[in-house]
């Protein structure tokens, strides 16, 4: 597969370029012009928005372990 640098770049790379989508719509959808607080929401919503995404792909594709939230019990008996 690829080494650890390259799928850290291509994770960090694939990051960026959510936040700067949602950056843009989001510039694109609030009507203007613009204040301070508008830029705010927008780099607020864009940095939830590429952190989500993130960690939507490290969970899914990194770990590969289903128990990563909880710990299935096992059955009484077992």
């Amino acid at each position: 597969m690829f080494p650890l640098a390259a799928r850290i770049g291509i994770l960090a790379l694939s990051a960026l370029i959510v936040f700067g989508v949602v950056g843009a719509i989001l510039l694109r959808v609030l009507p203007g012009p613009h204040r301070s607080t508008d830029y705010f929401v927008i780099g607020t919503v864009s940095t939830l928005a590429a952190l989500g995404a993130l960690f939507v792909a490290v969970i899914t594709g990194w770990l590969k372990s289903r128990d990563i939230f909880y710990k299935r019990r096992q059955k009484p008996g077992a």
